[in-house]
């Protein structure tokens, strides 16, 4: 089998490492710290590149990049340490307003133009799909929505929000723009410094082209996509995490000689390195499982994401541990780093969750 990265691949990859290399610690906190926690001048960059087309269908304007394209992008992304929330606002909003069938809005989100969010999880739900508290009224001339979500993405930075509520008990998802009256938004930093809020929507009055043409069989598969695509970016900050750590043994002397050079420690960086190895080698095999099996590849999407999720927090934790208690602030790319896993590990399920969905899975 032949594991070399294609010329296109190789493009994209080299292309994130171009665009994240001056967003070095302090520009990256700097961006955390801003009103809305992101840059919307960046973002434009990023639309430009071509990597938010690259989750898009061909038949919708994008690009029509697989599964495979999408990990190796997320995993460079991880790698950099880049701040950019192209899973949350770039690939998730454009697979679903694709497969909803909304080509005007697509059209915007893979231009740049705006951004959009998936606001699908309730409270007291567990990580569940299935739209609860937030319900659907049909009425002549379109949809009322009331209800509330939480862990909205982006809450300060989105101009649309993909909402799914409970439509005559089916999960179904809206097109909800920031601005109607009614849509009362909450935001809070996460751990990683991003922005997420609580959305609540008080009778809310959308048109019927609001409505997307998602099934939620199709909504479970494309929330699967995004688990392995949390995992591939936590592959790459597993990475940045190892060599920085690397760096940073042979740099530090205690007794007159260099930390990495004392046993104990190489052979925690070897488990390390080896957790890594075995981490990568879960996400190809799984972004390479037929999807035309929804059963076998949910799994092994849900089985990536679970180990990948426990595996890097121990890597994070190590890096973390042989810097000492200055690992764990912003002054260093892995206190950002450790953050950011932090919050994949939560993103569309915790490892628990996704241990759940593969046993229901298999």
């Amino acid at each position: 089998m032949n594991f070399d990265l294609s010329e296109e691949q190789e493009m994209f990859c080299n292309s994130v490492e171009r665009f994240s290399a001056p967003i070095d610690v302090e520009a990256r906190r700097k961006l955390r710290l801003s009103a809305s926690g992101y840059d919307r001048g960046r973002w434009t960059q990023i639309a430009e590149l071509g990597l938010i087309a690259l989750a898009a269908p061909e038949g919708s304007g994008g690009m029509g990049g697989s599964l495979v394209d999408l990990a190796l992008v997320a995993e460079s992304i991880g790698k950099a340490n880049s701040p950019d929330p192209w899973l949350e606002h770039g690939v998730v909003p454009s697979l679903l307003l694709a497969a909803g069938g909304a080509e005007d809005a697509l059209e915007k989100v893979l231009s740049g133009e705006q951004l959009a969010s998936f606001a699908w999880a309730e409270r007291a739900q567990r990580y569940s799909l299935k739209a609860a508290g937030m319900k659907a009224e049909k009425s002549a001339d379109g949809f009322t929505l009331a209800g509330e979500k939480t862990f909205v993405m982006g809450a300060l930075l989105t101009d649309m929000f993909v909402v799914s509520a409970n439509l005559d008990g089916v999960t179904a998802c809206f097109l909800v723009p920031r601005d109607p009256d009614g849509v009362d938004v909450r935001a809070y930093r996460l751990t990683d410094g991003s922005i997420a809020g609580e959305l609540r929507l008080n009778r809310v009055k959308i048109g019927t082209a609001a409505k997307l043409d998602l099934e939620p069989t199709t909504i479970s598969d494309i929330a699967a996509k995004a688990r392995l695509l949390a995992a591939a970016e936590m592959v790459g900050l597993g990475q940045r995490l190892l060599d920085d750590t690397l760096v940073y043994v042979k740099e530090r002397e205690q007794f007159g000689k260099a930390i990495g050079g004392f046993q104990a420690l190489q052979h925690r960086l070897v488990e390390a390195y080896a957790r890594i190895e075995q981490c990568r080698s879960m996400l190809y095999r799984a972004a390479l499982t037929d999807r035309t099996d929804a059963d076998g590849w949910h799994r092994a999407a849900a089985g990536a994401k679970a180990f990948i999720g426990e595996n890097v927090d121990v890597v994070a934790r190590e890096a973390v541990q042989m810097h000492g208690g200055m690992g764990i602030t912003d002054e260093l790319a892995i206190g950002h780093a450790m953050k950011r896993v932090m919050v994949l590990t939560k993103l569309f399920g915790d490892v628990d969750s996704a241990l759940a969905e593969y046993a229901r899975a298999a």
